[in-house]
Order: C-alpha cells, then structure tokens, then sequence
C-alpha cells in the first residue's frame, strides 16, 4: 500500500474525519497587524491506535522569550518563504525531519492568534494541520531538547488540566495550561490545543 493510500485509510478514523469535515466547512479568522511579526506553527497528527498529536520541547536559549516551552514545530516567517503555510512546512523539516509536503497530508489551517503574555514580542501565529504516516520518524535538530506524541483523548483527561503562573509589573498573572512531557503548555500552544481539540470531540 502507497503512502496516499495509507494515509486516505487513515483518514477514515472518526476524529480525523470529524477533523477534516470541521476544517473544510469554516473560513479561519486570519489577523492583520502591519507592525506584528509573522509566524506559523504546525499541528501534526499520527493515528496509531489513536490520534496523536506531535510536541516539541524548545532547548534552552538565552534571551528566547520561548527557551525550554513546549510548543508545536513552527517559526518565524521568512521573507524566502513563498507563505505561511510554507513556513510551517519547512520549520517543521528542519526542527523534526518530519517533510510534511512529501509524506504527509496537508488538512487544513486554524484561526489566527497573537500572544497574551505581555512579556512577549508583537507577533501574530498561524496554525497548520496536517496528518503524517503512523510510522513517521521524528529526529530533533539542536533548536528542540526533546519531543512528545501524546494522544487526543489523554490531552482531554482533568488530571492533563494544569496553570501556569507568572509574576509582571507586580501581578500575578495566571494561564491554563496542559501537561505534556511532565511540563505545563501553556499560552498560544495551549490556546491552538483547544481549537484543535474542539474540533475533534464527538458531539
């Protein structure tokens, strides 16, 4: 059985055809912001036994404003880059080895999003999703410490339920959050999850 074959089967699961049905019938709010940075990030899915979605833990950095988060592959905008869907398709080559465009299935795009956190710079994130072969083989560049297939329904579970809490300007400053890895996700990764997971839940 082909690649495309493959993946057309596992299409057939009810999540991702709940998936792709939600994504076909909606237009994303894409955001205009002509003085915010342009980034993409890639929500990549695997059917195993299950769905499960691929997390990445970003290595340490001093002076990155995300060192050490967990996040989905993605990056900043390139002006090389033909567009923001290309932009995820390619950071997530090189952070992951995972080429989407060649092996996996391209299912749709989520809405726009910008950060909350104050101490974050103007940016504005589009999330991509697409699913890979079951057998998919990730391998970490230097820009990730370590990575995380964790399935749909496990993300859903009230213990995975976490916060995240930080102190700016003299405020408490909370954030739900998720556990993925032992870690907290928090912020636009979490906010992205929650798109995602509401348009995979069974009605």
């Amino acid at each position: 059985m082909s690649s495309d074959e493959v993946l057309a089967s596992t299409l057939a699961h009810p999540v991702l055809t709940r998936l792709t049905a939600a994504l076909a019938s909606r237009t994303p709010r894409e955001a205009s912001d002509a003085l915010a940075r342009q980034a993409a990030v890639a929500a990549v899915l695997r059917v195993t036994h299950a769905p499960e979605l691929l997390f990445i833990k970003r290595a340490e950095v001093a002076g990155d404003p995300w060192s050490g988060h967990i996040a989905f592959p993605g990056g900043r905008h390139d002006p090389e880059d033909a567009s923001l869907a290309h932009t995820a398709w390619r950071e997530t080559w090189e952070e992951t080895a995972v080429d989407v465009t060649r092996h996996g299935r391209v299912l749709g795009q989520l809405d726009d999003l910008a950060p909350r956190n104050p101490t974050l710079p103007r940016l504005i994130i589009r999330p991509f999703v697409a699913l890979v072969p079951a057998d998919c083989v990730v391998t970490a560049n230097h820009e990730v410490a370590a990575h995380y297939w964790v399935p749909l329904d496990e993300l859903r579970r009230p213990d995975r339920q976490a916060e995240h809490v930080m102190e700016y300007d003299g405020q408490r400053l909370r954030f739900p959050g998720v556990l993925v890895g032992g870690h907290v996700t928090w912020g636009l990764t979490e906010r992205i999850l929650r798109q995602l997971l509401a348009f995979t839940a069974s009605v």
